[in-house]
């Protein structure tokens, strides 16, 4: 297609409601799904480390009690 004027590039054919609205919702996107990854990731390690002290908490527990056993 060739436009005369920036009015009839911006109007699309009579299409700019649509065109435009679909860049916006593309940009929109774009931008919010690195935020969305991060985020996703920082809660996944965050979840990864309470449940790795969780369980090195319960080994040294379950020695200790071992250890303990064996003494009595």
């Amino acid at each position: 297609m060739h436009w005369n004027s920036l009015g009839e590039f911006l109007a699309m054919g009579n299409h700019a409601l649509y065109v435009w609205g679909s860049v916006l919702v593309m940009a929109a996107l774009m931008v919010a799904e690195p935020m969305l990854v991060s985020r996703g990731r920082k809660t996944l390690l965050a979840r990864l480390r309470r449940q790795y002290r969780a369980e090195r908490s319960e080994a040294t527990r379950s020695r200790a009690s071992t250890t303990l056993g064996s003494k009595a």
